[in-house]
């Protein structure tokens, strides 16, 4: 996307749609809330399922033959970049192999990882079979 085409309208699709994936997060980490010292399953369901979105958003907005310009910024930046949380989900690998939780921190932090990267590739794999091989 060039610079020029950054203007009022794009930038409030983008805060849009981060208002609605913050609020979908939100949601998720009051219905499953974190112990200390447990598996933060919250941030882990968020952080993966948006990597699945976002391997199949990927797929679909590449199958499209004219896609509103502002689809991917609205969908990829705006929603799925609320909805999901590196920050959050740092944090709570630092804090759990700071208190002494090394097992839970490590199966979270590289649990996330390899999850995530999984969870792309899926993504990738059932927008392929949706709406066909990227172009």
């Amino acid at each position: 996307m060039a610079r020029d085409e950054v203007g009022p309208g794009l930038l409030a699709a983008i805060a849009t749609g981060g208002v609605l994936g913050a609020l979908g997060r939100y949601g998720v980490a009051r219905a499953l809330p974190d112990e200390p010292g447990r598996f933060p399953t919250a941030t882990f369901l968020v952080n993966v399922s948006g990597c699945l979105a976002m391997g199949l958003l990927f797929v679909w907005v590449l199958s499209l033959r004219r896609p509103h310009p502002w689809l991917r910024p609205f969908l990829g930046v705006g929603v799925l970049g609320g909805w999901t949380t590196f920050s959050t989900y740092a944090l709570e690998s630092r804090a759990l192999l700071a208190s002494s939780h090394l097992v839970t921190g490590l199966s979270y932090a590289l649990g996330s990882l390899v999850a995530g990267i999984l969870a792309v590739g899926a993504g990738v794999t059932l927008g392929e079979r949706a709406f066909g091989r990227r172009r």
